[in-house]
């Protein structure tokens, strides 16, 4: 099939926050549609979509261009010292010269420090970092068509100079027919000294929707950015030409000048850069002399070992005989994980967490015990990356890392709420400012929130847009969209219906659900890089925070080689520092680390349900549950911790009926019963999942962690591939083919919402932590929680209503 004659040059996707109306997947489905062979993406200042948009094209058969759309400071300040508006140029990466110096220019339009201002560049650095890049001029409203409008020829020749002479044989003078008054006035003066330079010309037509259909849903986008209305008269407005014409439109539209749409093909043909991608690159952990990052992890981790065994595990009671039985699978598991871990190059890793957490306890900062499966790892916890024994809980290793499906670790690491930045501080301060940078994310128009948008810019009444977007089901668990929720509603059809404006609304409202509005800075993702992070990816700042922020979501942050460490602030630590603090205050001292996990007041009160403030286990549902299960072990924390979920919910009655023996627990395999056994025959756990896999059909757990996520999945193909597998792996052992085909069937259903031990067990200890303290010390405890909560009305009022329940007066002499 022959490729159009045309390539668009000039695209705002919606990485053009709250003015771009085009998805990246959108855009490249488009184009392959209609045979066209390449696009640019040209954002508005920001390349925060470089990397997917450059892996859907490729994935699609289109050349993706890598490009840009700057503002340029203005030279002076014009009349009576009022500054003009920048202009723009479009920008477009030639080669990995050109990729780098797009790179930086965009980081340095964020960051303001050439111009002193915010979202612009000068065009002196535009200049010195123009190579490997082509430009466009911009059109009418360029830095050229500006000057022309203004009839400034002198000045216009005069920038033409300077550009040329920055762009030798890569300048392009841009033409574009929207119909606007501007482009009409200044077009014959481009062609003019286009023609007297022998500069080529090139059409582009500036896109920012793709059809005539969403027009009207792209100018309330404008006003939703603007905060203005459609019926607000002096506002910014595009034409319903600022669409993603065809390649025939332009051939037409442009058929006076036939090689201003030709050299949209040979500007393609002159870009073959692309957003760079890599596998994960860390930086180098300083290590001492000599001493390699291999050789200081083993080091470390033996030390940390013996320590943990000495003072958590050992009793002095112990004869040495008994001692060294009870070492010997620590330290096995500790050189398997470790021959791991090296094979898989993630020394490194380790260490960096392992330094920032040691610094935050030695400074006094509480790191909560573990969170997510990293808790399952015996060098994590040498480490003291995590606080909660593996062997002691059953807890597996290859949920975490598996040499069968190679990915990076990913420790996510709780720090108290208001102290974590310090943390944050210390890992910039020893990589470097320039190395380290929190992550960009972007918030979409909602449901909801689009529904209260589009009814604020038509002007409808406020009391009757709030009735429509309360009909809009808020689940942030199960986001609903607003086709499903108009599909489910009866009276949102029925006002839809009945009302033309309502109508309207909802024609708008879909159309822009889904699109960025705004950027701001991921909750505690961090990345730290190998080198100064903008030679790897372009950086942005949140006017909210000093620190650096990478231009890429997470996910393509991490495609782009950047390794993410999670910072995430714990309010529950806090609480518990504060009441640890309160206490010793008054000499009590409490040491949270070291509590004994078998305390009966705090056992008694879970079993009463009162357990509003602890973690985890304060909601209603929760205190009927704990209530009828009556739990007198931690493994039952644990365990509650795993099923109240929605799908595992289901679960909790014959638990709690297999455990007060009023029903029998199932095995399902004689050979199974030591796996679920804590668990009275219900398969709670993935970890269950691999170890069912292992024991009964022979798996290794990192294959069996393969089975597991394939039963998350649920792909057919898959499936019937771990199916035959299982059971032949299973009849080899002596089970009969039906029984083996019965038990993976069960432990499928299990499977899809089974849920992870290692993360269970570590926010038990932290919900046992804090029912610990509010069983034996109420007052501290609740004290610190209302200080912590002291900005919520709501919840103060439940906490003032425990300590009446409880009988302690409001104001305490001593606590």
């Amino acid at each position: 099939m022959p490729h159009a004659g045309f390539v668009h040059l000039r695209v705002h996707t919606a990485y053009s926050l709250a003015e771009g109306a085009i998805p990246v997947k959108d855009l490249v489905k488009l184009c392959a549609a209609q045979a066209i062979p390449a696009v640019a993406v040209t954002d508005t200042n920001n390349l925060f979509g470089a990397v997917e948009f450059a892996d859907a094209a490729v994935k699609s058969g289109v050349q993706p261009i890598m490009g840009l759309q700057l503002a340029i400071a203005p030279a002076d300040h014009g009349e009576r010292g009022r500054r003009p508006d920048p202009t723009s140029v479009v920008l477009l990466a030639q080669n990995p010269t050109g990729w780098s110096n797009l790179t930086a220019l965009s980081t340095a339009a964020f960051m303001g420090e050439e111009s002193g201002r915010p979202h612009e560049v000068t065009l002196a650095l535009l200049l010195a970092r123009s190579a490997g890049l082509l430009c466009l001029t911009g059109g009418a409203e360029g830095p050229l068509g500006r000057l022309l409008q203004d009839g400034q020829a002198e000045a216009a020749d005069a920038l033409l100079d300077r550009l040329q002479a920055g762009f030798p044989g890569r300048l392009y003078i841009e033409l574009q027919r929207h119909g606007l008054p501007a482009e009409q006035q200044v077009e014959a003066l481009l062609i003019d000294r286009a023609y007297a330079r022998d500069l080529p010309l090139v059409a582009t037509n500036d896109c920012y929707f793709i059809g005539p259909d969403d027009y009207v849903a792209q100018d309330a986008l404008l006003c939703i950015a603007a905060g203005t209305t459609v019926g607000t008269t002096e506002r910014r407005r595009l034409t319903p030409d600022h669409r993603f014409r065809s390649a025939a439109e332009m051939a037409e539209l442009f058929a006076d000048l036939p090689e201003a749409v030709n050299n949209s093909l040979v500007i393609a043909r002159r870009c073959s850069a692309i957003a760079r991608t890599s596998k994960p690159i860390l930086p180098a952990f300083p290590c001492p002399d000599g001493v390699t990052e291999e050789g200081e992890l083993r080091r470390l981790a033996r030390e940390g070992l013996e320590w943990r065994l000495a003072h958590q595990v050992l009793t002095p009671s112990m004869d040495q005989e008994s001692r060294e039985e009870i070492a010997v699978p620590y330290r096995k598991r500790l050189e398997f994980e470790l021959d791991v871990i090296v094979g898989m190059r993630f020394p490194g890793y380790f260490l960096i967490v392992s330094d920032f957490i040691q610094w935050a306890k030695r400074e006094a900062i509480p790191v909560g015990p573990g969170r997510g499966s990293g808790a399952g790892s015996v060098v994590a916890w040498s480490l003291q990356i995590t606080d909660l024994d593996p062997l002691r809980f059953g807890l597996i290793f290859e949920r975490f890392l598996n040499p069968e499906r190679v990915s990076m670790p990913d420790f996510d690491i709780d720090f108290c709420q208001d102290k974590r930045d310090r943390v944050i501080d210390y890992v910039a301060r020893k990589y470097g400012v320039d190395r380290v940078a929190q992550i960009i994310t972007f918030g979409k128009l909602q449901a909801r929130a689009v529904v209260r948008d589009v009814g604020r810019v038509l002007e409808m009444p406020l009391g009757q847009v709030d009735r429509l977007a309360k009909m809009v089901p808020n689940n942030p668990a199960n986001p609903v969209t607003l086709a499903q929720a108009i599909a489910t509603e009866p009276r949102l059809q029925e006002a839809r219906a009945g009302d033309e404006t309502v109508a309207r609304l909802f024609a708008i409202a879909l159309k822009l659900e889904g699109l960025y509005r705004h950027a701001s800075t991921h909750a505690a993702g961090v990345v730290i890089g190998d080198r100064p992070l903008v030679e790897s990816v372009p950086l942005y700042r949140d006017p909210r925070s000093p620190m650096l922020v990478t231009q890429y979501s997470m996910k393509w942050a991490e495609a782009a080689g950047l390794v993410k460490f999670d910072f995430l602030g714990l309010k529950t630590l806090t609480v518990l520092d504060l009441s640890v603090r309160l206490l010793a205050e008054r000499g009590v001292v409490v040491a949270l680390a070291g509590l004994a996990l078998d305390d009966r007041k705090t056992y008694d009160m879970l079993s009463r349900g009162d357990t509003v403030g602890v973690f985890q286990l304060e909601s209603s549902g929760m205190r009927d549950a704990l209530k009828k299960l009556k739990p007198d072990t931690f493994e039952d924390i644990i365990a509650m911790v795993a099923l109240y979920r929605p799908g595992p919910m289901d679960n909790i009655p014959k638990y709690i009926a297999c455990k007060h023996g009023t029903e029998a627990p199932d095995y399902l395999h004689p050979s199974l019963e030591g796996v679920l056994k804590e668990t009275y025959g219900v398969i709670i756990y993935q970890e269950q999942v691999m170890q069912i896999a292992q024991i009964l059909a022979g798996y290794s757990l990192g294959e069996a962690d393969l089975l597991r996520r394939a039963m998350g999945k649920k792909i057919k193909a898959e499936m019937d591939k771990q199916r035959s597998r299982f059971v032949e792996g299973a009849q080899a052992r002596g089970v009969e083919a039906r029984r083996a085909a019965d038990i993976f069937d069960l432990v499928d259903k299990f499977a899809g919402y089974g849920f992870n031990k290692s993360h269970a067990a570590a926010y038990a200890l932290v919900a046992y932590q804090t029912a610990w303290l509010k069983a034996n010390h109420p007052v501290a405890f609740l004290a610190a929680s209302m200080t912590l909560d002291l900005a919520n009305t709501d919840k103060l009022n439940v906490f003032r209503q425990e300590l009446a329940r409880l009988a302690i007066p409001l104001l305490q002499p001593d606590i």
